[in-house]
């Protein structure tokens, strides 16, 4: 196909500059040449197997190096060989986006039970935080009801009042640490002698 495709270039370029030529007076035998020349290609293109078109694409673009510099160029190809997942384009999906929210509510009941603490301290009125805490509860009791299967919800329900003290307790100790005291200012050696140090 190396020297066959070269010269099909040639004669396609020629066509062209023929057909550009087309209504600047070329006679009717130069036409009816043309004419036949394009039917014999179309011809040779349709007898062209696809497997033969496909060897010659990827051949081309072998040469023109689209392959070259690959993501997984001599690495092995990830998930090859594991055993077959019927999700596992979807698996695939959720860890190429980092995607979450997404799976058993279990699950993301555990991992939001494990950031609770840390969502209460965000809130400023304790009507918020009672609001979450009801929520959150909710939303286990609901877990524990459904009938669908998957892991057993295991989170524990959380005691508002107590949430609702132990919330006061961290606020209160954040502000009650003392502002540290300004240091006094330092003339130019102190500063060059700490730097030194």
């Amino acid at each position: 196909m190396g020297s066959g495709s070269g010269e099909f270039r040639k004669r396609l370029e020629r066509a062209a500059e023929v057909r550009s030529y087309r209504g600047a007076g070329i006679s009717a035998e130069e036409e009816a040449a043309l004419d036949a020349l394009e039917a014999k290609e179309r011809e040779k293109r349709r007898k062209v197997s696809d497997a033969a078109r496909a060897d010659y694409l990827v051949r081309d673009a072998m040469a023109q190096g689209k392959f070259d510099n690959l993501k997984y160029a001599g690495k092995p190809i990830p998930g090859l060989g594991e055993s077959y997942d019927p999700d596992w384009w979807v698996k695939g999906l959720l860890q190429r986006e980092n995607i979450s929210g997404l799976g058993p509510p279990a699950i993301l009941l555990r991992t939001e039970d494990a950031e609770l603490d840390a969502k209460l301290d965000a809130q400023y009125t304790e009507q918020q935080v009672r609001d979450i805490l009801q929520d959150f509860n909710r939303r286990v009791v609901d877990a524990r009801r459904q009938l669908q299967g998957g892991p057993p919800v295991i989170t524990r329900l959380r005691d508002v009042e107590e949430e609702v003290v132990r919330w006061r307790q961290r606020r209160a100790s954040r502000t009650v640490e003392p502002a540290p005291e300004p240091e006094a200012p330092r003339s130019w050696w102190q500063k060059l002698w700490k730097g030194a140090g």
